[in-house]
């Protein structure tokens, strides 16, 4: 590991008890191991005997037996608690698992996990596909919009990558169709949009590699970075290239809670956590985050 200051230090998983609790512990224990943190468990329900068998079962099963694990239980209501455990812990990453329901993921993720990554102070995970064996994570996909928490989450994503052993992580600028300002009429005018798609893309393109620039070499070392402008909705046209290009993770800007963004950015990531196409890491900046 390259980075001198660990961003993810200490981590809460929020579960309940549901038939993928296993696998998502599994998973759960074994990013607390590549991030080097303490795992807090958080259970919102009673506590019982058989409950604390199976948890302590699974934990018995992990290859990582030197982590500083900690498992809470409270009563109450799920965002009250996880939310008010992230500020009291001190809490740098929330990870969650969503489970899928007809191909959507509107009722937990919906009801729970958007609310929570709105209200939370600190980054938050959604997991969508954990496993029981580690799967490596070949592919990272980041957002590169011009936004003032971009450089944190690419510096975030990074970090990620090297924790994880990712290879290749591609950066992607979405532009607005709007931004174009020239219909197309004729083949003259096709011609001008083209000439103006490229010079939106390479402004953008050069914007993400002046933030990629500030980042120590030390840190890319290993990693095969592509920028990739598209143009579309953003949250959507991320979201299918994620899907597309099969990334094994995709980093996103947690939403903002300024007036003025938080009237545009909502529908970006309305669009991601409707359809999750990957498990997605949401990076919030907790100086940010506080009101």
């Amino acid at each position: 590991m390259v980075y001198k200051n660990r961003p993810f230090k200490t981590i809460l998983f929020g579960f309940a008890f549901s038939p993928k609790l296993e696998i998502n512990i599994l998973e759960t224990i074994r990013i607390a191991h590549f991030f080097k943190a303490k795992l807090i468990l958080l259970h919102v329900g009673t506590k019982t005997e058989d409950k604390e068998a199976k948890i302590a079962s699974f934990l018995n099963k992990t290859e990582y037996q030197n982590l500083d694990i900690e498992v809470k239980w409270q009563k109450g209501d799920p965002i009250t608690i996880i939310t008010t455990a992230c500020k009291t812990s001190n809490i740098d990453l929330l990870i969650i698992g969503a489970l899928q329901k007809e191909k959507i993921y509107q009722f937990y993720v919906g009801s729970i996990a958007r609310k929570l990554t709105r209200k939370v102070c600190c980054s938050v995970l959604l997991l969508i596909k954990p496993s029981k064996e580690r799967v490596p994570c070949k592919n990272i996909v980041v957002n590169g919009l011009d936004a003032p928490n971009t450089p944190l989450t690419i510096n975030s994503a990074f970090y990620i990558a090297n924790a994880l052993g990712a290879p290749q992580l591609t950066i992607v600028e979405e532009i607005l169709q709007k931004n174009i300002q020239v219909s197309v009429q004729d083949d003259k005018t096709l011609k001008k949009v083209n000439i103006v798609k490229e010079r939106l893309k390479h402004r953008e393109e050069q914007r993400v590699r002046e933030i990629v620039k500030e980042i120590p070499d030390a840190c890319k070392e290993g990693i095969k970075v592509k920028n990739q402008g598209i143009f579309g909705k953003r949250g959507y046209s991320i979201g299918h290239y994620a899907e597309i290009v099969r990334a094994d993770l995709l980093v996103m800007n947690a939403p903002s809670k300024t007036r003025f963004l938080d009237r545009i950015f909502p529908h970006d990531l309305e669009y991601i956590l409707s359809d999750l196409p990957t498990d997605l890491f949401i990076i919030r900046n907790q100086f940010d985050s506080k009101k």
